[in-house]
């Protein structure tokens, strides 16, 4: 559940399974003897949803091992201690230990019985010092891969439980990722996408883990080049693309690095949270509407067709009517390719959950709408811009739209086409590769291309 980092840790627990002869079934399937939810916490949404997949996996076979791991395990150990629903609790940093906790559980159930009620594996996340070292193992997606590189966060934004739930900052070191680097360019991958909680402070840690942000300090970017340029060079790699990223790391040395990597992608998600700087100060954010719009400036100057991807969060404590309009003003100006809007969720133990002027959910969800109608007519406008245009998209599966099947898959700018084919057969081999289409006619999300040669 979650996040990309989630679906990584999910993706190498399922691999430690696999390497005991373990069977992965579809969650569908009539009935497993081991379920196993991979728990997010980023909002009181998420915590409802980790706890209702929960309860639906004790619910498709009452005999079965429940596990629940993840962030909501992490902020919640306690209360999920007095759920029966659950028989082993398995917090951050301890998901490579899956299989030791697994045979600790069925140890004490056979010598304790029906006494044993369960086992708790949720250390103090916020004074581990190391890195968990995972491997992915086998990924669903093909084409592309999410590379975890980067766990824990130090910003401590008012809103934000994560660095409580994640920890401070751990950098994956640069032998380890492109060990799996290789291995998924030797099977044909050929996108990797570097992701982490906070991606911007990648190798920080290895000169000073307590590393605190300051206002008007750019996060040092030295580290996280070296990262991109070797996993760039690995043979097989056609495309480097980054995750979210600070928009203090976008500066003019880093643009012009990132320039000499031909391999990277043109797509980058700044987290912006807020347009107006009233709010982003009552946030604990370390940045001013001036300085993002520098960065994104500094990032159209360097690729006209850049795609820029963001966060805003609408109806944080104390967020007046004006200050809406004045963050929605400056969404307008930047005019983002994606936007994803999320409403305020209190979180307690956050300095925001005590700040007075808590808004209503009906207001913040009018806030949400007005923003995700500009966001689907800024999205519609930056894909017009390829209407014409001959692009190269890794090609990742089939979609049905409408009742038509299609080939899809996205362009370096992570806009995503649907392509057209007539032979299943050659479509099928095509899984996986790079082809080169021409942008017809625009859809809802997506473009619709035919190939260069017919399929």
């Amino acid at each position: 559940m979650g996040c990309k980092v989630n679906a990584y840790e999910a993706e190498a627990m399922a691999a430690k399974l696999r390497e005991q002869g373990v069977e992965i079934v579809p969650w569908e399937s009539d009935e497993a003897d081991i379920y196993i939810i991979n728990t997010c916490s980023v909002t009181n949404i998420a915590d409802r949803k980790s706890r209702q997949m929960l309860h639906k996996a004790r619910a498709k076979n009452k005999e079965a091992l429940v596990i629940a791991a993840g962030c909501y395990v992490q902020a919640k150990a306690e209360e999920l201690m007095e759920d029966t629903g659950v028989d082993i609790l398995l917090g951050n940093n301890e998901k490579g230990h899956l299989i030791e906790a697994i045979q600790a559980y069925d140890a004490s159930f056979h010598t304790e019985g029906d006494g044993f009620n369960k086992a708790c594996f949720v250390p103090e996340i916020r004074e581990e010092q190391d890195y968990e070292k995972l491997s992915a193992g086998q990924i669903a997606d093909n084409g592309r891969v999410f590379l975890k590189v980067q766990d824990g966060c130090n910003q401590f934004c008012s809103y934000c439980i994560i660095p409580y739930v994640r920890g401070k900052i751990r950098s994956r070191s640069i032998e380890d990722t492109l060990k799996e680097v290789r291995d998924f360019a030797s099977r044909g991958y050929q996108e990797m996408v570097l992701t982490g909680i906070h991606l911007s402070s990648y190798g920080l840690d290895t000169e000073n883990r307590n590393y605190e942000y300051a206002m008007d300090h750019e996060i040092p970017s030295t580290a996280l080049l070296s990262l991109i340029r070797a996993v760039a060079e690995v043979p097989g790699v056609k495309r480097v693309r980054l995750g979210s990223l600070e928009p203090r790391i976008i500066t003019e040395d880093f643009v012009a690095a990132l320039k000499e990597i031909p391999e990277i992608c043109p797509q980058f998600h700044l987290s912006l949270q807020s347009g107006d700087d009233k709010t982003l100060r009552r946030m604990n954010r370390h940045y001013d509407t001036a300085a993002f719009r520098h960065s994104v400036e500094l990032l159209r100057a360097a690729w006209p067709d850049v795609a820029i991807t963001t966060d805003v969060i609408v109806g944080f404590p104390g967020e007046t009517e004006e200050d809406f309009l004045s963050s929605y003003r400056f969404v307008e100006e930047i005019g983002f390719y994606e936007l994803h809007v999320f409403k305020y969720s209190r979180r307690a133990g956050t300095a925001a959950d005590r700040m007075p002027g808590q808004l209503t959910d009906r207001e913040k969800t009018l806030r949400s709408e007005k923003l995700i109608a500009l966001d689907l007519e800024k999205s519609d406008a930056f894909r017009r811009r390829f209407l014409g245009r001959e692009e190269e998209v890794i090609v990742e599966e089939f979609m049905n739209v409408d009742g038509t099947e299609y080939l899809t898959g996205y362009n370096r700018m992570y806009v995503r086409y649907l392509i057209p084919f007539t032979d299943r057969k050659k479509a099928e081999s095509k899984i996986g590769q790079i082809i080169k289409v021409n942008a017809k006619e625009i859809c809802k999300t997506c473009v619709l291309a035919m190939p260069t040669d017919l399929l």
